[in-house]
């Protein structure tokens, strides 16, 4: 027998159909062995040396893994392709007594049959200084949130939380929110020329005055300006006529996919990410079973494989010719300082185009597969290829520019449409430099400088990998962490801070700078990213970071409390049954309980009964609104807003989060003492309370 262990059940059994009967494929359901819970466990006097503990719900897990392990003729350790797969398989190999050196980690960047079995035949000796990686990032955000957390609390209110990436991040979202309210709009004015030759009239934007560029900012100077163009000829400059070429996209990383499929396909933050994780481990196709369909999901590299390329190039020629193949590969550059182990985000094989599984898999999986599909295949197709026409033309020294182009081919947007396509055409008359053209009329039009947009979701995350601030593994779980500890809330689909989440950027900007700052955060991203290539040591790492932490922390724990006002309680639809006021929303040590707002004149409180749950939750199934619904028998459960459409129901309310343990989504159980968070998963048992 030989044992293979990985870290999601729900690839189980698409790589058992590929290896055989003689393998057994055990599922760890991620992190078997970690830091523990309840105790710091880094030893800042022995050089910050982790002490690890078997997670306390695993233990079965482990004792069952340690069964099989003495069974096994050969052990493969086939987690995830990553910090965190190989620090995984690390803590299997120590669990189980292995050689340091021993050949048993195997990494696949696609489930299909021809590289799992390529990876089994071919295992390697576990990469340490990936493992070194990992640590250094374990132990960092195990100093910054055990520390912090607790001060968090004490200082402010409440069970709070910091973290490294997390509390960066809220930064980011308060300061876009600080910038919008003290915004201060600007005039500014656009004007432009009806012109036309032989009664074909085109439009020209006033951009220049005498080559320098031209910003018109009140009434007075658009006066000016148009007295000093009313009587005057206006002659053609220039006329520029040129070729231009149109390059696809390069095909998806984790942020643009995210990005895409939050905007385009409206899909919430925990529905893509389950969504994503069963199209790289595998969804049922009908007639043909569990078949993974895309390549490894968390990568920030562009860079796809040469049997991936020959593979684009056949199906291109196939279905769109010859010449929307450009011949030589197209290539595209990753950005600085991502790591490039792992290919873009790709179909594994071609003959699934969108069409064959119309029908055949659920349809939220065709919506963003589809998108995966049609991205990779644009990307290795030819330019599109423009006539392009730029005219410039002069009113006593004023310059005006009309641009206009017409597809002379269409290369990839014969699939992929870009968002820039312009449909008009060349709507410009054929025009000879010197001679003039009428002047048929002029508009102006007054405007104002608009503030910044508040994040969505997807720009956030967008703006996360700008920043260099995570990873894209952190991405989705780092926005989650924020709305579970109320620092940011939604309002019209955009991410706004709560008071608290403002109370706790100010706080910890006002002590902690270093953590606080940005590029700090992603020059030590950098750092980690040197010891995955073997160039630093990861204690190093962490000993200039403490140095500053540490007497950040001890002055910021001798000062006084933060003196901000504490958030607003939420409003509800009850009076109070003893005074007439309204009841709002607060949090107490068991959970939401309703208050009469004239207090303390009036402390009258009430339990939140079944019928008092506001709580909403995301659908697994079409991504909308589940809400409290009641049965005819006045029995609790949880049912979709889309019904009939969608018919989702659950007794349990799912949750925008994941599990930590197995990555299945989490649930919001209300009992009648108390209200706790679950994992619905048989055999997982991961609760909070």
């Amino acid at each position: 027998m030989k044992l293979v262990f990985i870290e999601g059940p729900g690839k189980q059994e698409t790589i058992k159909k590929y290896l055989g009967a003689e393998y057994v494929v055990f599922a760890t359901k991620g992190h078997v062995r970690d830091l523990p819970a309840n105790s710091f466990a880094i030893d800042l006097k022995n050089n910050y040396e982790p002490s690890y503990e078997i997670i306390p719900n695993k233990k079965s897990t482990v004792a069952e893994l340690k069964k099989l392990a003495q069974k096994a003729d050969a052990i493969y350790l086939a987690s995830d392709p990553d910090r965190e797969g190989e620090a995984i398989a690390w803590h299997l190999s120590t669990i189980l007594g292995l050689d340091k050196d021993a050949k048993v980690r195997t990494a696949f960047n696609e489930i299909s049959k021809k590289a799992v079995n390529a990876s089994i035949a071919n295992p390697q000796p576990i990469n340490y200084d990936l493992v070194n990686a990992q640590q250094g990032r374990r132990v960092l955000d195990r100093i910054m949130g055990y520390k912090l957390s607790p001060l968090l609390s004490k200082k402010i209110h409440g069970k709070l939380s910091a973290g490294r990436v997390q509390s960066v991040t809220l930064k980011l979202v308060v300061d876009r929110e600080k910038a919008i309210k003290s915004f201060v709009p600007e005039e500014y004015w656009n004007i432009s020329a009806e012109l036309s030759k032989n009664n074909k009239k085109f439009k020209a934007d006033l951009i220049q005055f005498k080559d320098k560029k031209l910003e018109i900012k009140n009434k007075e100077q658009v006066d000016d300006i148009l007295k000093a163009i009313e009587s005057t000829d206006y002659k053609v400059n220039q006329v520029k006529r040129q070729i231009t070429y149109s390059k696809p996209q390069p095909p998806y990383i984790t942020s643009s996919l995210q990005q895409d499929a939050l905007s385009k396909l409206k899909m919430t933050l925990a529905n893509f990410t389950k969504t994503v994780q069963s199209l790289y481990e595998g969804v049922i196709i009908k007639g043909e079973g569990k078949t993974a369909l895309v390549t490894y999901i968390r990568t920030d590299s562009t860079r796809v494989s040469t049997d991936a390329q020959f593979m684009a190039r056949d199906y291109i020629i196939e279905h769109f010719g010859k010449d929307y193949h450009p011949g030589k590969f197209n290539e595209y550059s990753t950005k600085q300082g991502a790591q490039d182990a792992h290919e873009a985000i790709r179909p594994i094989n071609l003959k699934y185009t969108p069409e064959y599984l119309t029908g055949k898999i659920d349809d939220i999986y065709l919506k963003l597969y589809t998108l995966i599909f049609n991205r990779f295949v644009a990307s290795q197709m030819s330019w599109a290829q423009y006539d392009s026409l730029t005219v410039d033309i002069v009113a006593n020294n004023y310059k005006f520019r009309s641009n206009g182009k017409a597809l002379i081919f269409e290369g990839y947007t014969k699939l992929l449409k870009p968002q820039d396509d312009d449909k008009d055409g060349i709507n410009i008359p054929d025009l000879v430099e010197g001679e003039t053209v009428t002047k048929n009329k002029i508009k102006t039009e007054q405007k104002f400088t608009k503030p910044p947009v508040r994040f969505t979701t997807g720009t956030l995350t967008h703006e996360m990998e700008v920043q260099g601030i995570g990873r894209p593994s952190t991405y989705a779980a780092t926005i989650t962490t924020l709305f579970n500890r109320e620092y940011i809330k939604t309002e019209r689909n955009a991410l706004v801070p709560t008071e608290l989440g403002i109370q706790v950027t100010e706080y910890l900007e006002e002590y902690f700078k270093q953590a606080m700052d940005i590029k700090f955060t992603a020059d030590m991203e950098k750092e980690l990213d040197d010891v995955e290539l073997g160039k630093v040591k990861w204690q190093d790492i962490v000993d200039r970071f403490y140095v500053d932490f540490s007497k950040q922390l001890e002055y910021a724990s001798q000062q006084s409390g933060i003196s901000l006002p504490k958030s607003s309680p939420e409003p509800s639809n009850i009076k109070c049954e003893k005074c007439g006021a309204m009841m709002v929303y607060r949090e107490g040590k068991f959970g939401r309980f309703l208050a009469c707002s004239n207090y303390p004149k009036c402390k009258n409180t009430k339990n939140l009964s079944e019928n008092q749950i506001t709580e909403t939750g995301i659908c697994p199934k079409c991504g909308g609104v589940v809400s409290a619904k009641h049965s005819k028998h006045g029995k609790l459960f949880f049912g979709c807003n889309n019904y009939p459409k969608c018919d989702y129901i659950s007794w349990n309310l799912p949750l925008n989060r994941t599990c930590p343990n197995c990555g299945a989504p989490l649930y919001k159980k209300f009992g009648a003492k108390q209200t706790s968070i679950i994992c619905e998963t048989k055999g997982c048992n991961y609760v909070e309370r």
